[in-house]
């Protein structure tokens, strides 16, 4: 097990790169604003399950491989976007009804997205990566194990972050529901939300 100092640092920057902006935090505020925070911590509940394919993948070698085929990452990478250009395409089209309520997401179906948001991002994988092996050795024992234990404490803090993210956003997000034109608002910036981190990650590569 690594020692205490290096699982500081490790729990610190986690906690940094949850802060930081970027595709995982802003779609749970998006969809904090638009479904509210219960719906996004079910979000955060998925996308933290999606980071235990992403440590086993690191466990397993499978990380390595995609970081070094360049069809597996473009094929993860197009699965990925063109996963979100679908829920853009859902936001947009509510967004321009008239209806006086959109019809609330179950929570399987919040968890479903936070899941496939966060396994279909190949940029996840090749992150762990570059990070987890960092604070491993093998003077502190078996390797395995504790990839493992950093990827469980990784997803400890993304919890923590994400969840005080959706109880915020959620609490704003409750207060414009009862307004059928302010849905339609956050229904069209969800959309556009959506849009945004499906070019992004077309756009990426393995060494951005």
């Amino acid at each position: 097990m690594p020692p205490a100092d290096t699982l500081l640092t490790f729990i610190a920057a986690a906690l940094l790169v949850g802060v930081a902006p970027g595709p995982d935090n802003l779609y749970v505020l998006a969809q904090s604003l638009q479904h509210g925070r219960r719906a996004g911590l079910w979000v955060t509940l998925g996308l933290c399950s999606g980071l235990i394919a992403h440590t086993l993948a690191v466990v397993l070698g499978v990380a390595a491989l995609v970081a070094a085929s360049t069809l597996a990452f473009t094929l993860l990478k197009l699965a990925g976007a063109g996963y979100l250009l679908y829920l853009a395409w859902h936001a947009l089209r509510a967004g321009a009804t008239q209806a006086r309520a959109v019809a609330p997401l179950r929570p399987a179906q919040l968890y479903r997205r936070g899941v496939l948001m966060n396994i279909s991002n190949p940029k996840v994988s090749i992150f762990f990566l570059a990070l987890l092996p960092q604070f491993a050795s093998p003077d502190y024992g078996p390797l395995p194990a504790q990839l493992l234990l950093l990827g469980v404490l990784f997803m400890a803090c993304t919890l923590l972050v994400f969840g005080l993210l959706a109880v915020g956003a959620g609490g704003i997000g409750a207060r414009l529901l009862g307004s059928a034109a302010w849905q339609r608002r956050l229904q069209q910036l969800a959309g556009v939300v959506f849009i945004g981190l499906s070019l992004r990650l077309l756009l990426s590569s393995r060494d951005a």
